[in-house]
Parts: structure tokens; sequence; C-alpha cells
């Protein structure tokens, strides 16, 4: 048996999952899409971090190489659940009533574009294969509407009727219960990647450690619609800081940059909040403006910082609200201005806004930490070592791999302190 503390951040764009064990040691963490269905997306993402968990109990067992193969065989099998659900869903859409003089004909395309998403998936999870998105929703959409295109015609089955019936399905499909999910896919898993015994035996311990539940905390912009009691919600300002410090010790300043709001933090030596500050209600400088700028260049949101990462002559933005950027965008690029050079500027005009809100809140100590999801973009970090270099001097800059789980992490750490003590739990 093992005691656990889950902590759920429920952001604009994405939800995380972080699962510490009774030492407060990580042992699983989970990441999915946010929904506008939040308590789906907290049990999606719970069930995704209680897998890991799983996996961190077997590779103490087994070989770096046999686990990464485990792992991946039992992505597919996640991934190809999946399929089969949305599979099913089409079919029932494309039979309805709403498609009843097309019926035929359009189940029998869905079935063959569900038939070559199936065969792309297991190229996708082949050994030394490179996904675009670790996401069930945007490796389905991606190759369906590539799909559609080919399958779709002018007349008749149209692209439009195509996509209309895989939008209406997945919706449905992500509301799918996801768990046991552990249960439902390690056999399949086991047997598609070895029969050494040693491999055998780690998975088998792993099944049969119970793991309890003492506590839960959930934080992150869409707290307050988490289906949790009012005493297990903490405000993203104390997780963050608290994840922070958790990572590194002797941070005193962070910065989160998130989907939809960007927090300037100031820390005691404990991880106490000593003072902060948050942009307004616009999505202006975060995550949400980059991915909307995204849309607008025809690029997926990682595509953005390598991209910006090639300029030579950076454009100045006059503006980074997200409802005139498309429009200064097409502008520039009339104007013959390269697609780096006015990403780059946008980069910059984003961390400027951030700069404002550090120095608001008490400026930039020598332990500096940067975290949300736009800490993983190469060109936003430039921009920040270069604005703080120019208006603080040297400091030391901290981003963790795992910077996008740094308010899950700070909320399982509040359930652990909260859930201490107690004599009954939840088994998972």
């Amino acid at each position: 048996m093992i005691d656990i503390y889950v902590g759920i951040d429920l952001g604009s764009t994405t939800t995380k999952a972080v699962v510490l064990d009774g030492e407060g040691r990580v042992i699983g963490r989970g990441i999915t899409n946010s929904r506008s269905n939040y308590d789906i997306a907290a049990r999606i993402v719970r069930e995704e971090a209680l897998v890991r968990t799983r996996f961190t109990l077997i590779a103490r067992g087994i070989d770096e190489s046999s686990l990464a193969a485990l792992e991946r065989n039992f992505k597919l099998r996640q991934h190809l659940e999946q399929l089969d659900r949305l599979r099913e869903a089409m079919r029932m859409l494309a039979n309805g009533p709403k498609h009843a003089a097309h019926a035929g004909e359009l189940t029998a395309r869905v079935e063959t574009i569900c038939d070559a998403m199936d065969e792309r998936a297991r190229r996708s999870f082949a050994p030394g294969a490179t996904r675009r998105s670790d996401f069930f929703r945007d490796l389905a959409a991606a190759d369906f509407m590539q799909l559609a295109e080919s399958a779709a015609e002018p007349k008749g089955i149209t692209f439009d009727m195509l996509c209309g019936v895989f939008d209406a399905a997945i919706l449905s499909v992500e509301a799918l219960p996801v768990e046991n999910a552990f249960e439902r896919h390690i056999g399949a898993a086991l047997r598609e990647t070895t029969n050494d015994a040693r491999v055998t035996a780690a998975v088998e311990n792993a099944r049969s450690v119970a793991l309890v539940e003492r506590g839960t905390s959930g934080t992150g912009y869409g707290r307050q619609r988490l289906p949790f009691p009012k005493e297990q919600i903490r405000s993203e300002i104390l997780c963050h800081g608290l994840g922070a410090h958790a990572m590194f010790p002797d941070t005193r300043t962070v910065l989160d940059i998130g989907g939809q709001d960007t927090k300037a933090i100031q820390l005691d030596p404990a991880g106490l909040v000593t003072s902060f500050q948050m942009n307004d209600r616009c999505a202006a400088g975060c995550g949400r403006y980059l991915g909307y700028i995204a849309d607008e260049m025809s690029l997926a949101v990682h595509e953005l910082g390598p991209l910006a990462q090639q300029s030579r002559l950076r454009v100045k933005i006059n503006s980074t609200c997200t409802v005139f950027a498309g429009a200064e965008l097409r502008e520039r690029l009339s104007l013959g201005q390269k697609r780096e050079d006015i990403v780059a500027g946008l980069h910059r005009a984003i961390v400027i806004r951030a700069m404002s809100l550090l120095a608001r809140s008490g400026g930039v100590h020598e332990q500096f930490t940067f975290t949300g999801g736009v800490a993983r973009n190469p060109a936003a970090v430039a921009a920040l070592e270069e604005l703080v270099r120019e208006n603080y001097g040297a400091r030391t800059l901290n981003i963790s791999p795992e910077s996008i789980y740094t308010g899950a992490l700070g909320a399982a750490m509040f359930a652990r302190l909260r859930g201490e003590g107690r004599g009954e739990g939840k088994a998972a």
C-alpha cells in the first residue's frame, strides 16, 4: 500500500495533475486538454497521473529500454481504444437522421478514414517514431482532416460534412469514462513488449500495490469549477509559489505565463508568497495569445519559438491585444516583413508585459524561476533572459523540464499538508 496525494491544476488550455507519495516525492504526472466540462478534464488527468504512477513503480524493477517499450505499447493501446470509440461515435452520427440521404456512402467514407487512422497510429507509436502531440484529440484531428480532404468530393460527401461528423463525435468520445486505464491495457502492452520474466514480475508487482488517496487539492484558472469541496481549492499564486520553491529551493521570484493569465510572484525563504501581481482579464501576453498567432499563421504553437529564433531583424510590435493581433500581423506581412521577424517581435512584446508585472511585484531577485507552458518556448525564454539582464543585471534563471506542472505540484503539496494525520483514504 502506498499513500498518495493528488494535485490538479485546471488551466484554460491544459489540465495537469501531480501525484506525491507519503514522503512528498513526485511519482506520477498527467496532462490533458482542458475541456468545457471541467469535471471530465479533472477525471481524465487524474487517471493519467495514476497510470504514470504505476509506471514509476514498474521502473523500479526493469531497465530503461524495456520500460520505454512497455510505455510506448501501452500508449498505443490507449490510442487505439480511443480510435475505436471515435469510429463507433462517427458511425452512429453518419447513420443518424441528419445524414439520412447520404448514410450509406458517408458511413463507408468514415470507415475508410478510420482504417487509415488506425494504420497511421501504429506507425506513430513504432520504435523511433515522433508524434506531433501527446494529446489524442490533436493527433486524431490532424489525421482525420488530412484524410478527409482526400476522401471528400465537391458534390455528395463533402469535406464539411465529414468534419461535422468528426467534430460532433470527438466531443462525445472525450466525455466517455477513463477509469481503470492501467488495468485495461497493461496486459496487452506487456504481451506486445516482451516475455521477459523480470518485466512481467515488475508489472505484476506494480499492479498489486494499493494506491490510497489521502488528499486531493485543485488550483488553476478554472479551479472554482472543479468538482472539489471548497476547502480543497487553493489559489494559483500559492500553488505556483510553493511548487517553484519545491523545484528550486533558493528561488525568490517566480514568473508564470499560462494560457489565460500571467503571474509575477515574490517568495520568502520558506516558499511563502510575500507579494504578487497578475495581468488583467485580457489574454494579451499569455499562451492563448500565442495560440491565436499560431492559428493566423497556420502553424502549431510549438513551432512559433523556433521560427522566432531564425529572426535577424526583429520587428517592433505596437500592441499585444488579441483582438487586433490578426490585423497587425496581416498588415506587416503585406508590407513584406518576414514571418520570423514579426514573431520575434511578438515574443519580446509579450515578455515586456510580463516585465511590468515583475517590476510592480518587487523586481527580479538573484534566483528567478520561469514556469508555465510558455517556459517551453525557446524564443520567450531568450527574450526574458535578455530583458532581465537589461533591467536587473545578471540573474540565475531556473526552468525545469516539468515547469508546466508547477501549479499541480504546489496543489499536491497542499493536499499532503492537509492530509497528513488523517486515518481514512480512498483506494485509487
